[in-house]
């Protein structure tokens, strides 16, 4: 008896739960469209050779996301480090790191080599 009352409720609501479906599936659509498109990461790179960082100004662009790949080329250990973009790493004599930042606002922010203070420091500058 309860398996027969089952299915007739489930027959009565068919129409209504199939409108339903079209209705979640047409808003789900609606708000893919309407999300503003992501902004493909920007790759730079900066290499240290020589005891300095090349380039020491890096322009990139302003709000969108960035890769940087810091390449040490010389026979010592350098720390890669700047306060202002909050990132701190240390990079082996030949070996390359990633850094991957959010889009940064415009302005300038500086790194610097943590290990040699002598260094000259660089910027990178997001306009």
């Amino acid at each position: 008896m309860k398996m027969k009352l089952i299915l007739i409720i489930m027959e009565a609501t068919k129409p209504v739960m199939k409108s339903a479906a079209y209705g979640v599936i047409a808003a789900m659509l609606l708000l893919a469209a309407a999300q503003p498109a992501q902004a493909a990461n920007y790759a730079a790179r900066i290499q240290f050779r020589h005891g300095h960082f090349e380039p020491q100004r890096l322009t990139v662009p302003a709000r969108q996301p960035l890769t940087l790949r810091v390449v040490n080329q010389s026979r010592r250990a350098i720390e890669f480090e700047s306060f202002k973009l909050n990132r701190e790493r240390v990079v082996a004599p030949g070996r390359t790191i990633t850094l991957y930042l959010p889009a940064l606002e415009p302005g300038r922010y500086d790194f610097y080599d943590d290990f040699h203070q002598e260094v000259p420091a660089g910027e990178i500058v997001a306009q």
